[in-house]
């Protein structure tokens, strides 16, 4: 007589919460706008030149996308430039900032971390998953770790089957 087992999948009654980051990424393209090809010779910003090249510029092709604002050169550029790259950016750009791609990414994820609603896991058991198909910066990990452990009741890195313990309250 044959006798069947029914599989149970612990994992799933556990309660374990499992957070995966990619889910906090930022749709959209990265790109640069370095202001250092608006200065004349790379070195000096002319402001009348400055402005007509403002004015000329195809602000729509950065529509959807994300925007490190950047000077690559050693020229000092007037904080007002940036400003009015700023200004023709808002409203077409998804989002900039002034800074590095690297810098933009930690904002967007920044800015994607503060909507997590924290008070769902109060109290829980969670995993952050730690593989997948796009690359988290170390930022996200230690930013997540900082906002969980005041509320959960451990925190965990890895998948629920396979986890390294982080974090467990006391």
């Amino acid at each position: 007589m044959q006798t069947r087992e029914t599989i149970i999948n612990r994992v799933a009654q556990s309660g374990i919460v499992t957070i995966d980051l990619a889910d906090f990424y930022e749709k959209g393209e990265r790109v640069i706008f370095d202001v250092a090809s608006t200065l004349y010779q790379g070195l000096v910003l002319k402001e009348k030149e400055f402005r007509q090249f403002i004015k000329e510029h195809d602000w729509q092709s950065y529509a959807g996308k994300n925007v490190a604002i950047i000077c690559s050169s050693d020229a000092i550029v007037p904080m007002w430039a940036y400003m009015l790259v700023a200004v023709h950016l808002e409203g077409i750009a998804n989002h900039f900032i002034f800074g590095s791609l690297q810098e933009l990414e930690t904002e967007l994820f920044r800015k994607n971390l503060a909507k997590m609603n924290l008070s769902e896991l109060e109290g829980k058991r969670v995993v952050i998953k730690g593989c997948g198909q796009i690359p988290i910066p170390a930022y996200v990990y230690v930013e997540v770790a900082r906002l969980l452990k005041p509320l959960v009741q451990s925190l965990m890195f890895g998948e629920p089957c396979s986890t390294v313990p982080i974090y467990k309250k006391k």
